[in-house]
């Protein structure tokens, strides 16, 4: 059993909670803008530390007039927008706890997180939204929810005009009544491994935890730093960040639709990046396939050689040779440059979490000028236990414990988590206390092991590992990882619990297709199902999956594939929304192609 432990940077009194940071940053004699917003022109406008007090200050009031209580929990349905940060802080200047809800939700998911909290309102930031919180509402009966209030600029008046009655004095006591052991937020799982299940997260996980982070990362988020946030903050990765930059004096800007996110990172030019892996494959295999659909597809792929292994040596502590510093200082010309254009010409790090990035792609960002901090977390842990920081990086690890947090692996391999970063428990909940918490260390259910540098390196989840009927413990994650990694594949799923032999459901990248069969001198305007039937594109994917055994034992690797003629997206149910695989459900959904792989005959190799 390993185990790391780091201590605690800054000391947090018992008194302090979330809204501190707000009333700190606007107390400041600098003021600094903690927002940015789009005008009427499209043209960003700061909003600095006092204006979003006083805001949130006014909507808090609100609440308050409305009738919300200390502890009472409200819903919050809406995009990724400046407004739901503004209505979450209103919430906790209340004294109230903030639900979110994704605004992807069903009528049941809705209706599920807000009767399991027990809320009392609701925030929809449209009108469409605020007519599915009403048809969940009426649907399942919920008479606790008093309010149902829509996010527009008319609706958010109406709070803050209704509030105009209620005294600085009783908002003050309301705001400062909560301690670190307060419950900020009800977070609910996504669901992959059953009905959601709501973490409670206290004032004391984001107050510690952001204050230990900021002073990790203090070339990241300190003042003058800028991000633009388009991860749901409905989930706890981006709900995290999101706090932190308020206590660090970041700024941040919201994009509600990723369509919109190049010509966002250009106008408004960030410093940091918060990302999931998935976001990084598709900006390496997109700007590999724009390259080889005009015709310098050789000088990327050895651009990101370059790139690669110039990382290396820097990460080998060495300097890389002088031949390699002029191909480098070569392509940072023709390649990176442009790379690091398409992000605002300013990102100098990204914060990277829900899932493994892979060595390969670590290195090709920090080779083109990007240093991506991965992380690792859940949502019982407020998002990071561990993380990269830019004085301790070790690509292809999800870094060393966040001082106040602790790792141990089981001997089992699991991972066990302790610290500021750890949830106080499941909403309503209590009979899993026991099974999640062993002497205080939370069973994270991931398997991994540390270095002996204390860096934590993540190689499966424990209820992902497929046992064949020989007996064989295989993690898919490695070998997922690889394959997806190629420009032609969007998603793949391993398989073979149980089964003689192990094989993958595999999807195609519907954008990179056509591109693809182009340059094969195939007609582009053929459909997924079509294209999947065609032998040039079974040997493609048979080409990766060939690279990716490569890196596994023989017992380990995949016999044989199908590829699934749709794909697994968020909108099919196949997908949570930080773009985790449900295995579940695409195991009832595409089981056919399952019985397929081993109801034919039995590949050469097994």
């Amino acid at each position: 059993m390993r185990e790391k432990t780091v201590p605690p940077l800054v000391p947090t009194p018992v008194a302090k909670n979330t809204t501190d940071f707000v009333v700190e940053q606007a107390e400041k004699p600098s003021n600094p803008a903690l927002f940015a917003r789009r005008d009427a022109s499209g043209t960003w406008q700061d909003v600095t530390a006092k204006a979003f007090r006083s805001d949130v200050e006014q909507i808090a009031k609100g609440l308050i007039a409305a009738g919300v209580g200390p502890g009472d929990r409200v819903g919050i349905m809406a995009r990724t927008c400046y407004e739901w940060t503004l209505v979450d802080f209103a919430i906790w200047f209340a004294g109230a706890v903030s639900v979110p809800v994704y605004e992807t939700s069903s009528p049941s998911q809705i209706a599920w997180n807000l009767s399991n909290s027990s809320a009392v309102a609701a925030f929809g930031e449209t009108a469409h939204h605020e007519d599915a919180i009403r048809q969940a509402v009426e649907s399942e009966g919920l008479s606790a929810m008093k309010h149902v209030w829509q996010m527009s600029p008319s609706g958010l008046d109406a709070l803050r005009t209704a509030g105009s009655a209620v005294s600085d004095e009783e908002l003050e006591a309301r705001r400062s009544a909560a301690t670190l052991e307060s419950v900020a937020t009800i977070i609910y799982t996504s669901g992959t491994l059953g009905r959601p299940k709501g973490c409670e997260l206290t004032h004391g996980n984001f107050v510690a935890l952001s204050e230990n982070a900021a002073a990790s990362l203090a070339e990241v988020v300190d003042r003058g730093a800028k991000t633009i946030m388009f991860l749901p903050l409905a989930h706890v990765f981006a709900r995290f960040i999101s706090v932190l930059a308020v206590a660090a004096g970041a700024q941040v800007a919201h994009t509600p639709d990723i369509k919109n996110l190049l010509p966002d990172l250009q106008s408004f030019q960030p410093t940091f990046l918060l990302v999931v892996p998935r976001i990084f494959e598709k900006v390496y295999t997109s700007a590999q396939t724009k390259a080889e659909d005009g015709g310098k597809g050789a000088i990327f792929n050895r651009a990101a050689d370059v790139a690669i292994r110039w990382s290396k040596a820097h990460d080998d502590g060495g300097r890389p040779p002088l031949a390699l510093r002029l191909q480098h200082a070569l392509y940072d010309v023709l390649v990176y440059r442009k790379l690091r254009g398409a992000m605002g010409g300013h990102v100098k790090y990204a914060v990277s979490g829900g899932g493994p990035l892979g060595e390969r792609l670590g290195h090709f960002f920090h080779g083109i000028g990007l240093l991506v901090l991965e992380g690792y977390g859940l949502t019982e842990t407020t998002a990071p236990i561990t993380v990269n920081t830019p004085t301790l990086s070790k690509i292809g690890t999800v870094g060393a414990p966040l001082p106040g947090n602790a790792v141990r692996i089981a001997d089992d391999g699991e991972i066990l988590a302790k610290g500021v970063c750890v949830m106080g428990g499941y909403h309503g909940l209590p009979e899993l206390q026991t099974q999640t918490f062993t002497d205080g260390w939370f069973h994270t259910g991931d398997i991994g092991e540390l270095d002996a540098d204390g860096y934590l390196r993540i190689t499966g989840r424990k209820k992902d590992i497929i046992v064949t009927a020989g007996g064989k413990n295989v993690a898919p994650a490695p070998l997922e990882d690889h394959i997806r990694a190629d420009a032609l594949v969007s998603q793949v799923v391993v398989v073979g619990e149980n089964r003689p032999f192990i094989g993958a459901l595999v999807t195609l990248d519907e954008e990179a297709l056509p591109g693809w069969l182009e340059r094969q001198g195939l007609s582009s305007g053929l459909t997924v199902e079509e294209a999947a039937k065609l032998p040039e594109v079974l040997t493609h994917v048979q080409s990766v999956i060939d690279q990716a055994n490569a890196g596994v034992s023989r017992a380990e690797a995949i016999k044989a594939f199908r590829i699934v003629p749709t794909d697994f997206t968020e909108d099919s149910g196949h997908l949570t929304p930080s773009m985790k695989v449900k295995r579940a459900q695409v195991m009832k959904d595409f089981g056919d192609y399952v019985e397929d792989i081993y109801s034919a005959p039995k590949p050469a190799s097994v």
